[in-house]
């Protein structure tokens, strides 16, 4: 599973800059890291490093709230580390600008993971598909790149058999659009 997650890592710095001339579909790169919350039941520690590409939002003729709402990015991601439960995610993204300088994110999806499910070291995860939700807050240093305080959890919400520790990460990324 390892070697999955760091193939599917190194994939969009491979293909990214061939797509982003091919036409429209890429709207951002981001790299970032971060640290585990750690909770009684968790035995994850140290640094998780995510790659993250976000496709061109969906368009709609509304404005305002109703813009956001109907504008989501899909995103695509890798997240691991050497003492962590790595994870290959999906889900929609709604970006939210605060201004012409800030903007804020929240995004929900699922995710597919390598961690222990109900026994072992780390979070006991009970099953290998779980929901994932994120959230970010961030400001854009120029047109092109912004950077963001970052957070996200993954569980299955009681919804599958086993423990449900989950994981939740907080930490910081960069973001290139294009």
């Amino acid at each position: 599973m390892k070697r999955l997650i760091a193939s599917l890592a190194v994939a969009p710095l491979v293909f990214l800059p061939a797509a982003a001339q091919a036409g429209e579909l890429l709207d951002e790169f981001r790299i970032g890291g971060s640290g585990i919350l750690d909770s009684d039941s968790s035995g994850d520690k140290g640094f998780v490093g995510s790659a993250e590409v976000f496709l061109a939002p969906f368009e709609s003729t509304h404005s305002g709230v109703a813009k956001v709402l109907l504008e989501p990015r899909v995103q695509l991601g890798v997240s691991g580390g050497s003492s962590g439960t790595d994870q290959v995610y999906t889900g929609l993204n709604w970006h939210l600008p605060l201004g012409e300088t800030f903007f804020a994110e929240a995004g929900f999806g699922g995710t597919v993971h390598n961690g222990n499910l109900a026994s072992g070291e780390g979070p006991l995860l009970g099953c290998r598909f779980l929901f994932r939700e994120h959230v970010a807050f961030g400001m854009k240093v120029t047109d092109t790149v912004s950077v963001m305080a970052t957070a996200d959890h993954s569980s299955h919400a009681n919804l599958c058999d086993g423990p449900n520790d989950g994981i939740t990460h907080a930490g910081l990324a960069i973001g290139v659009k294009f």
